[in-house]
């Protein structure tokens, strides 16, 4: 079953839902940032969640969330679309903390001392950027207080990331719940009650509960579903960018690097790809830049 995300309205059409499977790309992402098992929890669940709030966007909006609680995971930088495509990278990949039971510390990974910042560039002349307090360090119940705090929107998050023995991501994926105006405090209940019923995602996920099937344990059946989203973890970069960094940095620093008379080597941070750089292509940069 490939990645995907479901969105319903249920109760009436009080409550948007959001459910998602993203165990391909948080797999994806785990072997190109080489991440260790709580590195892996606690990027999965950055990924989940921000892919999960890019398709509440249009066309070629997109956003960018920035989490850095001050623990030794460093900090986390992710940019999703509202075409299901995201990408990111985390400080320090090399993490591994386990509780005593033997479960993954992601929470204490990330750290409870910061701040999440969320960048909107939904193209039109400004740029938003809303923050809120890192309370826990587990990425769901930190984004269920973004949303009340930041957007004023009542909501309930869930997110799992489950790896094996191997280390390899096995399972992975969450839901966004937003409550609309006009919810009755018995829906409100009801809710509420289901999803504190419900197994762990990362469980249900591990299981093959599909996207559809994780709303349903939360409505009950009482819901329509409204738009079926692929996703996946993908990176827009290309030689032409890298190419315009080296022209900004100047003719003097551009002929210091030619002088030095090797290859200048760039590397992507979101998907690790190289982009090497000539005398030669030094050179041309030099000669067509301002």
């Amino acid at each position: 079953m490939n990645d995907y995300l479901v969105k319903a309205y249920a109760f009436d059409g009080t409550v948007r839902i959001y459910a998602a499977k993203t165990t391909d790309l948080v797999e994806e992402a785990r072997c190109i940032h080489d991440t260790w098992p709580a590195a892996t929890a606690a990027f999965g669940k950055v990924l989940t969640g921000s892919i999960i709030m890019g398709a509440m966007y249009k066309g070629d909006q997109n956003l960018t969330l920035r989490i850095d609680g001050g623990g030794p995971i460093g900090g986390i930088v992710v940019t999703t679309n509202a075409n299901g495509e995201v990408r990111g990278y985390v400080s320090q990949p090399h993490v591994h903390i386990s509780t005593n039971d033997n479960k993954l510390a992601d929470a204490y990974a990330v750290g409870n001392d910061g701040f999440i910042h969320v960048t909107k560039d939904l193209n039109v002349r400004n740029i938003f950027t809303s923050s809120s307090e890192i309370r826990t360090g587990d990425f769901a119940e930190d984004l269920t207080y973004y949303f009340t705090m930041s957007e004023q929107i009542p909501s309930a998050v869930g997110l799992g990331v489950l790896v094996d023995e191997l280390n390899q991501a096995k399972a992975a994926g969450g839901f966004i719940l937003q409550v609309m105006p006009g919810a009755k405090s018995e829906t409100l209940d009801k809710i509420e009650a289901n999803i504190h019923a419900m197994r762990p995602i990362s469980e249900l996920i591990a299981k093959e509960y599909t996207p559809e099937m994780i709303i349903n344990e939360i409505t009950k059946g009482d819901h329509q579903l409204v738009e079926t989203m692929r996703l996946k973890y993908a990176c827009d970069c290309h030689r032409e960018r890298f190419a315009s960094g080296l022209v900004a940095l100047g003719k003097q620093e551009l002929t210091n690097l030619i002088n030095e008379k090797i290859p200048v080597e760039t590397v992507c941070h979101f998907c690790n790809k190289k982009y090497v750089f000539t005398q030669d292509d030094l050179q041309n940069l030099l000669k067509n830049s301002k």
